[in-house]
């Protein structure tokens, strides 16, 4: 979106350059020719004095298309443009090429897509891939071009919290409110899509759609008002796809994971068997996985989120051990539960906020907290943190803040119910999820990362 904005702006400076290529050296040119012309009328008295600008005019033709080459051609489609009867002034040439022709004048800030024919104006010769995740909670898109084998690089982002399924936990059904800020969203979503050469893209949405009695009904005004269309992906699915999105952050020697989703109207978990082999695929080696029907707005709607007793708050860590003890494949890696090669993975804002706060950060920063390893006594004396603050407190710090202040909590309650369920020394930080799962997939599929992609 930014970018479309710059681009608009490009017919001014190309006026500007018309005019800096047409008066050669600064300061000398046109000054010098304006005050001749005057001069020779005032010499002879007679109108007659301009025919010799006919000459003069062509003598700036050359100049201009030593200076710019296109400056004829585009002379020419002002004329036919504007309609304008009689021979043209130099400065009107100018005018006219960029009224005639703006989208050429912007194309070098900005390249115009061109939907179902990928092109590589963007990165040079990468094609970009986008990810698309409206939650329950967040809107998140992610554009991409692939890197090193398994890697990419991500060239823009867009990320802004909703609260899509505010209130569905009540009414089941999405509120108008709520899905009035997610189109707003999900139009700035499409701009940024639209200004990019996408070769591949997939646009996913989750829980809140899924169970909404209005879901489809809400996705069909998302297309029309926004012109994406998304796709409600299944709970297995989506534990999939965060799966893939965290595959670099499991070292070698690992021999199993627990890796958990927790989101804004379900928690995703994924029980992980890497004790026998691994492959490139992390899906691969899911062994088990639930999809727990509560998350971080759900269950902060129905036991309260801005003020949190010590009393509440095990309530809350009572429903989440309920659920999980309904999980009939939860024992799937017991024997490597206890083993030293065996952690926990979390993706989510509950863990990345744990993190900010137990840095100490000013500032959210993403470099410092992906990947953070945290063991149990650190997690602990976050949670016992969180609980102390009042939710003035809570909104207060820079890493938690007003949106996310009446929802940590409810969040850090499913984390302390998944700990209690596979106790493990270790806790990595992801600040990653489906959209990176989804990316990965995309360009394995692509085959970007063959040998012999670059080539062909």
């Amino acid at each position: 979106m930014e970018d479309r904005e710059t681009g608009a702006v490009a017919p001014g400076a190309g006026v500007s350059k018309t005019f800096q290529a047409s008066s050669g050296a600064p300061g000398s040119q046109p000054a010098n020719r304006s005050h001749r012309l005057s001069g020779s009328r005032s010499g002879s008295g007679q109108d007659k004095a301009y025919a010799p600008p006919q000459t003069s005019t062509g003598k700036k033709r050359r100049k201009r298309k030593r200076g710019r080459k296109v400056f004829a051609k585009d002379g020419a489609a002002a004329k036919g443009a504007l309609a304008a009867p009689g021979r043209e002034t130099p400065c009107g040439r100018a005018m006219g090429a960029v009224a005639a022709r703006p989208a050429e004048v912007a194309r070098p800030a900005s390249p115009s897509p061109s939907p179902g024919a990928p092109r590589r104006a963007d990165t040079g010769i990468l094609p970009a891939f986008a990810a698309l995740d409206l939650g329950t909670n967040n809107c998140r898109l992610l554009v991409a071009v692939p890197g090193r084998p398994g890697q990419f690089r991500v060239i823009d982002a867009f990320s802004r919290i909703v609260r899509l399924g505010e209130g569905l936990s009540s009414s089941g059904r999405l509120g108008q409110p709520a899905m009035d800020r997610a189109v707003e969203a999900l139009k700035i979503c499409s701009e940024k899509l639209r200004s990019r050469s996408i070769s591949r893209a997939r646009l996913i949405a989750t829980e809140a759609c899924r169970s909404a009695e209005n879901g489809a009904e809400f996705l069909d005004r998302v297309e029309t008002e926004a012109g994406l269309k998304l796709e409600i992906i299944d709970r297995q699915t989506e534990a999939r796809l965060a799966v893939s999105g965290c595959g670099s952050l499991i070292e070698r020697g690992t021999d199993g994971v627990v890796l958990f989703d927790i989101g804004g109207g379900s928690s995703e978990i994924a029980l992980i068997d890497l004790s026998q082999s691994r492959s490139p695929r992390l899906a691969n080696h899911i062994v088990s996985w639930t999809s727990l029907p509560v998350g971080v707005v759900s269950l902060s709607e129905k036991f309260g989120g801005r003020h949190v007793t010590r009393e509440s708050f095990a309530a809350m860590v009572g429903h989440v051990m309920t659920m999980l003890e309904a999980f009939e494949g939860r024992g799937r890696i017991d024997h490597l539960v206890a083993g030293a090669r065996f952690h926990l993975i979390g993706t989510s804002g509950t863990v990345t906020t744990l993190a900010g706060v137990h840095l100490g950060l000013e500032r959210y920063d993403r470099r410092r907290v992906d990947g953070l390893w945290m063991d149990n006594d650190n997690v602990d004396l976050m949670i016992e943190k969180l609980l102390g603050w009042d939710f003035k407190a809570r909104v207060a710090n820079a890493c938690i803040g007003a949106d996310r202040a009446d929802l940590v909590l409810a969040g850090c309650a499913i984390l302390e119910a998944i700990r209690r369920v596979w106790p493990s020394d270790r806790l990595r930080v992801a600040d990653r999820g489906l959209r990176e799962g989804i990316l990965s997939e995309l360009m394995a599929d692509a085959g970007v990362w063959r040998r012999n992609w670059r080539n062909s």
